[in-house]
């Protein structure tokens, strides 16, 4: 799988090539042999971007922090079975995803349900669309901190769908093969999801500090 689409630049100190610092891929090698240090090395290279992600989908700061720590339980599990044959972000970003949706599906309290009636248009080929409706990934213009608030506000069922494809990257057919629904819902999803983000953004009913991530929602 292609690595997923990021928007913007690492957070300060993410990176492998900190002055001084053990490079990531040497890191990575220790770490498989069990160097307790090599490991922490990759905990702080990386801990900010599986927060950020863990709190796009969650909404929750505190579940968030807990998940951060499980997807790195995993890490510490699994590590040995990473065979470079994709980026070591991109493989850690997955198992993050995976363990955040084990989560959500143990908890069993979804807001929407993924696999709603889809109102098709008049071809029967997809999503009914709002003709003139703006498509927030244009509107350049949103800030930043107000765009990470209202999708805090969204329900579960929209928010793990938008924040899968329009800030992670992933194309429909992955999600739905992550959420075990259909191609028609993920999409359904997504154009709802699109929808009640502008109603937020337009009307104000963003709760006052809530939902910030480290760096902003498209940073990483």
């Amino acid at each position: 799988m292609s690595p997923r689409k990021h928007n913007g630049s690492e957070p300060r100190g993410e990176g492998s090539g900190d002055r001084g610092e053990l490079p990531e891929a040497t890191a990575i090698r220790r770490a498989q042999q069990g160097d307790a240090a090599a490991f922490e090395r990759l905990y702080q290279l990386h801990k900010g971007r599986v927060y950020s992600l863990c709190l796009r989908m969650l909404g929750n700061p505190a579940e968030a922090e807990d998940m951060t720590q499980e997807a790195f339980l995993q890490l510490f599990r699994k590590i040995a079975t990473f065979r470079g044959e994709s980026a070591f972000s991109t493989w850690l970003h997955r198992l993050s995803v995976n363990v955040v949706l084990m989560h959500l599906r143990r908890k069993s309290l979804p807001q929407v349900p993924l696999e709603e009636p889809v109102e098709t248009d008049e071809a029967g080929e997809g999503p009914r669309r709002e003709l003139g409706a703006e498509d927030l990934r244009l509107a350049g213009s949103i800030d930043r901190l107000t765009l990470e608030q209202a999708i805090a506000e969204l329900p579960q069922g929209y928010r793990l769908v938008f924040v899968l494809h329009d800030v992670e990257g992933y194309e429909h057919n992955e999600i739905a093969q992550m959420l075990g629904c259909s191609v028609g819902n993920s999409k359904s999803q997504l154009h709802k999801a699109r929808l009640r983000l502008r109603d937020l953004l337009r009307q104000g009913k963003i709760k006052s500090g809530g939902g910030q991530t480290p760096g902003g929602i498209l940073s990483s």
